[in-house]
């Protein structure tokens, strides 16, 4: 008997089939703890799901994941939907998540709680909140322009604060769309510039009706507003994220529009007070002034006036005169200091010094001529018994004695017989030279 052996590959395909035909894998309902979960942005996500006693790998693709609510984190038990298969190239089988949701806890309830969590620690909860205009001119509303909001809004402010504009920015306030109709809306309020305060707002609903206002996008383009911004949205029990980050929070429509404008009658009551009181002031201002001019007319200053300077007067010419007799006195010391210098000048003047120092430099001139020409005259002696010295040590006139020196034919001085290299020699006498040779030679004894 011939057995036929399977590929690994075939018998992975054949497996494979089974589970992609098998009724009950198409669709399975499952619930499990999250394991092995690291987010990956903009991407497929894959995980394991597990219980206490078995575990399944699993994946989810780009396009499902984006449709839920929540982050999954690690541990988290949750429901989820899909098909069970095999993958051919490890051989192992895992579920396609097609949704998922939190086990025991809403879907959008865990989204909230994960976004609150997350806004918070960033800050966008506790940063400093913006004060209201307390006498806007132009109110801007984002909210649907057909629902009850606006008009209670508009009724509030025309009861209240009549000469306040309100400008609706119409925007869907429910469903996939609403997010970015709304932060589309709030960015247009700002860049236009022009409004005091900005109303967020929409009537109660379910979660699922109010999740517009949970999305991030929302809370930060309200976080980013230059412009106060109210919130109402749904129920006085209802809190979302956009009524954590406003700058105030209002229960009703109507009470965000209460919270915008003040009462007219009210302001115009108070600028009445505060104008009789300004008027109560400075009436009590005034007669207070007038007191004090009275009393100050009724000082002698004023009805005596020259008793303000009579002791002034003393007082100037009793120094005038301590300044005159002052000023003689010094003067006198001053005229005697200067006569008693010029004496002492004329007694120390150089007249007479300079007239002893004129007689010494003539008598030190004739004195320094006399002994230049005595100088000159002994060095005129002295030069002409050098010159006399140095004739008689001359020797052309040894020369002239009788006596002669001689050369050899190189010129060179031959004092001795042993000098003589050539026959020729040179005879120098007093008036002149004889060119002579050298016959015989005969050689004396040395002087010792």
């Amino acid at each position: 008997m011939t057995v036929e052996y399977l590929s690994v590959s075939a018998l992975t395909k054949y497996i494979k089939r089974k589970f992609d035909v098998d009724p009950y894998l198409t669709k399975v309902y499952l619930t499990g703890e999250i394991s092995n979960f690291r987010l990956r942005p903009n991407a497929h996500q894959y995980f394991s799901l597990k219980d206490d006693h078995a575990k399944i790998s699993a994946i989810m693709f780009k396009s499902a994941f984006n449709k839920i609510k929540f982050t999954p984190e690690e541990g988290m038990k949750v429901l989820v939907t899909g098909h069970i298969s095999v993958y051919e190239p490890s051989g192992s089988y895992q579920i396609y998540v097609d949704s998922m949701e939190p086990d025991g806890v809403g879907q959008l309830y865990q989204a909230y709680e994960q976004l609150k969590r997350k806004l918070d620690q960033e800050g966008l909860f506790s940063q400093p909140k913006k004060p209201l205009v307390r006498f806007p001119k132009q109110i801007a509303v984002v909210t649907s322009p057909s629902g009850a909001v606006i008009r209670d809004i508009i009724t509030t402010v025309r009861r209240r604060y009549p000469i306040a504009q309100i400008v609706l920015f119409p925007a869907l306030v429910q469903g996939n769309e609403a997010s970015a109709d709304i932060v589309r809306q709030i960015e247009r309020v700002n860049q236009l510039d022009r409004f005091d305060t900005l109303i967020i707002g929409r009537g109660g609903g379910s979660i699922e009706d109010l999740w517009p206002f949970n999305e991030e996008a929302v809370a930060r383009a309200i976080s980013a507003s230059r412009i106060p911004v109210i919130s109402s949205v749904g129920h006085e029990t209802d809190t979302t994220i956009a009524d954590l980050v406003a700058d105030v929070r209002a229960a009703t429509p109507t009470a965000a529009a209460e919270l915008a404008v003040p009462r007219l009658d009210q302001v115009l009551v108070d600028l009445k007070t505060s104008q009789n009181r300004v008027i109560n002031a400075e009436y009590q201002i005034l007669q207070q002034l007038e007191l004090r001019l009275k009393r100050l007319r009724q000082s002698p200053i004023f009805t005596s006036p020259e008793r303000l300077y009579e002791t002034f007067s003393q007082k100037l010419d009793l120094l005038s005169q301590r300044l005159k007799n002052q000023s003689d006195k010094i003067t006198s010391g001053r005229r005697n200091q200067l006569s008693e210098l010029t004496m002492r000048l004329k007694m120390v003047a150089p007249t007479h010094t300079i007239n002893d120092q004129r007689q010494r430099l003539r008598f030190l001139v004739l004195k320094l001529s006399q002994q230049q020409s005595k100088r000159v005259s002994d060095d005129r002696q002295r030069y002409q018994m050098l010159v006399s010295a140095l004739d008689h040590l001359s020797p052309l006139k040894i020369l002239r004695r009788g006596y002669t020196y001689t050369t050899d034919e190189n010129n060179h001085f031959v004092s001795r017989v042993a000098d003589l290299k050539s026959k020729t020699i040179n005879v120098h006498f007093s008036d002149g030279i004889v060119n002579a040779t050298v016959d015989q030679i005969e050689h004396g004894k040395e002087d010792d």
